[in-house]
This record gives C-alpha cells, structure tokens and sequence, in this order.
C-alpha cells in the first residue's frame, strides 16, 4: 500500500467526495416545486383541449386527458353560438347573438380582450390565418319543419325584412376590426372554405341555396339551388382532398354531394333534420348529427352506405374529433352534455355534464368537426 503524505491524501479525499455529491446530485428526483414553477403557457401547450360554447352561459374548457370541464369563460355576453380557434391557439374566437359581436378570447388567460361588432345574429365563426369569417342571420325567423303533408305556416307580411340579405363579416384579428362583408343569402348559416382557400362556400337557409363567393372580392360565383333536393340547408363541409362538398339539407332528411366544381352530383338519405356533418381526417367515413331522430349516422365516403346509426341526445347539433381522432365529442344542447364517443367502435363511451345548452365544439390542436378541419 502507498504512503502518501497526510495533506496529498486529504486533498484526494475532498475531491473523491465532491465528485460523489454531485454524482447524487444529478440523480435526485426534480423538486416538485421547480416543475410548478414552470411556465403555465408551457403546460397549457402540451395539453388538448375542447372549446364547448353554451348559448345560455359561456365557453366549457374539456381537458381532453381526463374528459372532464376544467374551467368556464365568461365570454362578456349572451347568446355564445359558432366559435373558432387560431392556427396557434392564441385565441379564441366566440360569436355572440345578443350583442351583434364576437368576442376575441385569450386562452392563456381565458380573458376577453375584444370585442368586436360583426352584425345582426352572426352564428357560425371559420378562422383561417389572422381573419375570422362570421356568418350573420338578420331575418332569421327558426322553427320546426312542417310535419309531413301538413300545411306550412304562414309567413309574415313583411317581405323586406324576410330579403335581408345576410353577410359573412371578414374580421382582421390583428387590427381587431371588421375590414368588409361579404354578402350571402338570407339565413346565412354553414360557412367552409374550397380546397384552395380562394373561395368561401357557405349554406343559405331562406332561400335553400349554397353559394360561392371568391374570398378576396367577395364576389359571387355560383348558386346551387337545393330545393329540388330539399330545404333548409344547414352544414356544409369540404372532403379532405377538396373533391367533394357536401351540404345537409334539413327540411329535406338528405346530405347532397356535390363535385369540386359544385356540380350536384346526388343526395343520400339520413334520419330526421341532418345539421353538422364532417368528414374523418382520411376521408374515409361521413359523420351526420341528426337532431330530431337523435343520432349520428356514420356513412361510407365512396359508397355512400349507411354504417352505423349511434343513439345520442336531445339536440345534437355539432361535433369534433379529438386531435388524436380516437374520439367524437358531440354537443347536445337539450341534454346539457357533450357525448364521447369512441371513433373506432361507434359507440358512446362517456357522457360530460356541459349545462346551459351546449351548442358548438372544436378542438386545440385542430381536428376535423362540424365547425372546424385538421389543419
């Protein structure tokens, strides 16, 4: 054994027992403290999350890992319909009916930050970079379709008011102002963009047509009258490869499918008052949520044959994948929940309490839905 003088060893020994502390050091578990002081914008990006609007309250956050509401937002006013997402997941865009506006939400904070006039009854909401596209009801009048063979009501004397023609309002969401509208319909309803993004297609209930406008002039290009086919159109929805549209006709009980030059191709057969309606992220299958027969069908994409009929609830209106497209959460206003269901199995997996009339769903990240497509 070496005999090294008593001062070289003691060095040695201080050395050996710092590199042992920091060896240890490096194993220890994180402090629980340093990881809750992470920046919450940090957690807030890992988690996906469901956007849930209520018309009689405000917007349901569904923390879509547990599939539970993690919080509520106050949107600063009543009648919240149509909402969207930015491409970043910055903001939320909510329509709200009472006041004529929307209001521009930021999700790290669950804040309003804005709100900004868009027009009489605007209704559904499509982002697509920094604008928002906002669909406008000015003479809308609603109601239940007539009953079969049954006379329909009659309408009220006001003729102009029932020719008010609706907009689609362009909201700059960097300027955080209306820059023009462009004009639709009476009604205007669904709203979706061509494969291109060079056109806005949108459903105009009054007067059963779908209409094509060119996005940067607004000018229109085409209208496809459905009557023939059925009234009432409602959702509007473009394939994932931009070579089919479809449109719900819901005083009709059909979809119409119509070829990427809007050339109505045929109709398909659904239960009672189709409404949103959506592809899967491959193109594969079509989902119709039928309000009044209370279910959402699942069709073939390229036969057009029937699936599976999956039992809901009591006005079901729209719907979104999860971004992970395992699951479907539906939102049924009448039933104040949101249904899940499993996208493989076609069944319903959970029901999540969503009070005050739950009327429209979307995801961040974005996935396909009645309201929204993946990006």
């Amino acid at each position: 054994m070496l005999n090294f003088p008593f001062a070289r060893r003691t060095r040695i020994s201080l050395l050996l027992l710092a590199l042992v502390a920091s060896v240890a050091a490096c194993n220890k578990p994180a402090d629980p403290a340093s990881e809750a002081a992470a920046p919450a914008a940090d957690n807030a990006a890992a988690t996906s999350v469901a956007y849930v609007s209520t018309q009689d309250g405000g917007v349901d956050v569904i923390d879509l890992a547990t599939m539970q509401v993690t919080k509520q937002l106050d949107v600063k006013a009543e009648g919240p319909r149509g909402l969207g997402v930015t491409d970043d997941g910055k903001k939320l865009i909510v329509a709200t009916k009472e006041n004529e506006s929307i209001s521009v939400i930021d999700t790290a904070t669950g804040e309003v930050v804005q709100q900004i006039n868009v027009g009489k009854n605007p209704e559904f909401v499509r982002v697509s970079g920094n604008y928002a596209y906002v669909s406008s009801e000015p003479s809308a009048k609603g109601g239940p379709p007539p009953k079969p063979g049954a006379k329909p009501e009659e309408e009220d004397d006001d003729d102009d008011d029932e020719k008010i023609p609706a907009k689609i309002a362009v909201v700059d969401l960097t300027k955080g102002e209306k820059i023009r509208e462009i004009t639709g319909g009476p009604e205007t309803e669904g709203v979706e963009f061509s494969a291109d993004g060079k056109q806005l297609v949108i459903t105009n209930e009054a007067d059963n047509t779908v209409t094509v406008h060119d996005i940067a002039t607004g000018e229109l290009l085409k209208t496809i009258s459905t009557h023939e086919y059925g009234d009432r159109p409602r959702g509007i929805k473009v394939s994932p490869d931009g070579s089919t549209y479809l449109a719900t006709l819901e005083f009709g009980n059909k979809f119409m499918v119509m070829d990427k030059d809007f050339n109505v191709v045929r109709t398909v057969d659904t239960a009672a008052t189709p409404y949103g309606i959506a592809y899967d992220a491959k193109g594969d299958r079509i989902f119709v949520a039928t309000n009044k027969a209370k279910l959402l069908q699942v069709f073939d994409a390229k036969t057009f044959e029937k699936i599976k009929d999956v039992p809901t609830g009591n006005r079901c209106w729209h719907f979104s994948f999860t971004p992970d497209n395992k699951n479907i959460l539906l939102a049924c206003g009448k039933s104040d929940a949101v249904f899940v269901i499993d996208a493989d199995k076609l069944e319903v997996t959970k029901q999540v309490e969503v009070k005050n009339m739950p009327w429209g769903v979307v995801t961040f990240p974005k996935a396909m839905g009645s309201l929204e497509n993946a990006k």
